[in-house]
């Protein structure tokens, strides 16, 4: 953008600084990036070099001056021994001979490594065992995650090393890992992560352990950050002295005499990005002389001594043969686009998602298109843009009834996406069952996918409930598993029924209700029952729900339907109550409302002591209401309770209640 006065040169400042330390807490903070890194190299360029030309403008807080952000406080917080330096980017051969040329051949080499595109974290030893670990953070102040990092298997619980040693890597998910992820969430009919990167740092930013070991995670060391009783003259004999100790290491790294040499590296890597079988976004040139390094030093952001080469994401050009149509759990139509198939990244493609109607149209997207695909992370297909329309080109349009049971499609407002209205789908149904028994869920062993399907098709399973009253002599004979297989399943199923509750309302699928809201909920209301009567405005109350979740939670809750699946799984033996420990349980099952000025209590200490009792407490009086707690200046709500018949109970009363 072209800036051609003082006033909209400070104005473009501001507004980029603003929107630059906005994508830094999603990519480094959050983990949850909304732009691709070359749009956010573009608009970090635009501000160094409005700065440069203004300088007057530039503050201490710019992104052109610091690293990431504050760590979100879902951990400890580590204050790093060492700082955690982020390094200047460049992407072009000229910029990179640029960097070369400031640099005193005389006095050293080069070490040209690849850029691994993953979590960049801290380990730490002493006298030879691992004892922390923790994120970047904003280079300064990381996160302990620790306990997630020792279900990597490549880090090394103990090292023979008798000091302390504090080394660098970056932790990454490998392509296969991330296909299988990408996998089962599709499976799941969950938002699928958008890339290696982006799973990696989700993964091991988990609260519970057991989630992270399941990811398939990976390190590669590069870098000692601290280390005590020994020394180096070089970055390359760092790196094989931490191999030595048992880390993965990059595994390749090479020394080279000058910047041909180095140019020469950077273009072989990106030669080498397909048939890698992990990610990478460009190659690091590194000065290898330790010693030189500490008299280059480092600007307030980055070290003067290193750069990142960027590569640019792979595009190449295809036709669009056909738009197939795919049924989601929850009803959802996803177009889904096939063309000539191509090579990107190593791999051939063809097929990429087209996301909904609206993507299509804004697009314009037709059959027969050339269009334009990339790799985004290189690892996911998406269509880009179109290239060129044939005369013959076909325009697409979305269908009306449901390709898998020919039912009706709506379109809700405010939504991208058409329908299924079949509560019956069998494309729906079988998602469902896949949903209902996965490990988030009611984490049934030997329940997959395929199982499930075989089982649809046999008629053994019609709908969830079936899965609790399964003939096991039929599945036997049906699969051939032999007596073990079928107890084993049996077992599976049996202690499913164990769950706590909060499993379950995650199992039933409901729309905008992922598993923390279903624990929310659960530990909430206390049981099914309390649920199952609770009004909308009882789902509103619940912290951390939103209208459209409170709606969806509603009107699930509310469908007959829902209330005869349950009263099934009642009579299966499934647990319907929350597990979360209260001290007494003499609330349980009763909904207070609390109305007015209480002498001693808040309104939120009333409610803490309600539901410590295993009570809950509603916004609103109906008849499901047990009691209403009244203080001074009582208003509508008393006035309702009383037409209703409902107890009314003040102070004194609910403490003779709680003694």
């Amino acid at each position: 953008m072209a800036v051609t006065d003082i006033k909209a040169a400070e104005e473009r400042i501001k507004y980029l600084s603003d929107t630059l330390k906005y994508h830094n807490k999603k990519y480094y903070i959050e983990d949850a990036p909304e732009i691709e890194d070359f749009e956010y190299d573009a608009l970090l360029r635009e501000l160094e070099d409005l700065e440069n030309e203004y300088p007057q403008f530039k503050k201490e807080d710019s992104p052109t001056q610091t690293v990431g952000g504050a760590a979100l406080k879902l951990f400890a917080e580590v204050t790093h021994t060492v700082k955690m330096e982020s390094l200047q980017d460049v992407f072009s051969f000229e910029e990179l001979k640029a960097f070369c040329d400031k640099i005193d051949i005389s006095r050293t080499e080069f070490s040209v490594e690849p850029k691994i595109d993953g979590l960049s974290v801290s380990l730490e030893y002493k006298d030879g065992l691992f004892f922390r670990g923790s994120t970047r953070g904003d280079g300064t102040v990381g996160e302990d995650v620790t306990a997630n990092l020792l279900q990597i298997k490549s880090i090394p619980k103990a090292i023979k090393f008798d000091g302390e040693l504090e080394v660098r890597g970056e932790v990454y998910m490998p392509r296969e890992s991330f296909e299988r992820l990408v996998e089962r969430q599709e499976t799941l009919g969950e938002k699928p992560a958008k890339n290696p990167r982006n799973a990696a740092a989700g993964s091991l930013r988990q609260k519970n352990s057991k989630i992270t070991a399941e990811r398939g995670l990976d390190i590669f060391i590069f870098n000692i950050q601290r280390i005590t009783g020994k020394s180096f003259k070089t970055h390359i004999e760092t790196l094989d002295f931490i191999k030595s100790l048992g880390f993965h290491t990059l595994p390749t790294y090479k020394k080279c005499k000058n910047a041909e040499e180095a140019v020469a590296e950077v273009e072989r890597i990106s030669l080498s990005r397909g048939n890698l079988p992990y990610d990478i976004d460009g190659a690091v040139i590194k000065v290898n002389e330790l010693a030189y390094r500490e008299e280059l030093g480092s600007t307030s952001k980055f070290p003067k001594w290193a750069v990142a080469f960027k590569y640019p994401p792979e595009e190449k050009e295809t036709v669009l043969k056909s738009i197939e149509i795919n049924v989601g759990r929850t009803g959802a139509l996803t177009p889904t686009a096939e063309f000539d198939p191509i090579i990107l990244a190593g791999t051939t493609v063809s097929r990429a998602t087209l996301h909904n109607e609206d993507f299509i149209k804004q697009k314009g997207i037709c059959i027969g298109d050339t269009i334009v695909v990339r790799k985004a992370g290189d690892i996911i297909p998406e269509v880009l843009t179109v290239k060129s329309h044939p005369e013959n080109a076909v325009p697409f349009e979305m269908p009306n009834i449901c390709p898998s049971c020919g039912s009706p499609v709506t379109r809700e407002n405010g939504e991208a996406v058409l329908r299924c209205t079949n509560a019956d789908c069998p494309a729906q149904l079988l998602r469902h069952l896949i949903h209902f028994t996965s490990r988030d869920a009611m984490d049934i062993e030997g329940l997959g996918p395929a199982v499930l399907e075989q089982l649809l098709n046999a008629g053994l399973i019609t709908n969830i409930g079936d899965i609790y009253s399964l003939d096991y002599e039929r599945v036997r004979q049906l699969y051939r598993t032999g007596e073990k297989s079928a107890e084993n399943l049996k077992n599976a199923i049996s202690k499913s029924k164990e769950n706590d509750v909060s499993r379950l309302i995650y199992a039933f699928g409901i729309r905008h209700i992922g598993s923390k809201a279903a624990a929310l909920a659960a530990e909430h209301f206390g049981d099914i029952d309390a649920v199952l009567n609770a009004e909308k405005e009882d789902f509103a109350a619940i912290d951390g729900f939103g209208e459209i979740m409170a709606e969806s939670a509603y009107e699930f809750f509310s469908l007959p339907e829902t209330s005869a699946l349950i009263n099934r799984l009642k009579a299966a033996g499934l647990n319907m109550r929350s597990l979360k420990e209260v001290k007494d349980n003499r609330f349980a099952g009763l909904t207070f409302v609390l109305t007015g000025t209480l002498p001693t209590y808040t309104r939120n200490e009333a409610a803490a002591i309600i539901e410590s009792f295993g009570g809950k407490t509603s916004s609103s009086v109906s008849k499901k209401t047990s009691y209403v707690l009244a203080g001074e200046e009582a208003g509508s709500k008393l006035d309702k309770a009383n037409k209703l018949g409902i107890a009314v109970i003040n102070e004194e009363e609910f403490n003779n209640m709680v003694k």
